[in-house]
């Protein structure tokens, strides 16, 4: 069973369905494996725990 994991800052409830469909239909083409057996999950880290290039995510 594919467990897919995706750690990103907070997002929308819809744009999350809409990747999780977008990924489980991805490995069911590639892999030929039902939905049912794709597991999507999410990590989400607020923006004040992570940053890029020597700044705070919170802080752009």
């Amino acid at each position: 069973m594919p467990v897919v994991t995706i750690q990103q800052g907070p997002k929308t409830v819809e744009q999350k369905r809409d990747l999780i469909k977008r990924i489980t239909d991805a490995f069911v083409d590639a892999y030929q494996v039902p939905a049912e057996a794709v597991d999507v999950w999410f990590h989400e880290v607020p923006t004040d725990s992570w940053g890029r290039a020597g700044k705070l995510t919170a802080d752009k």
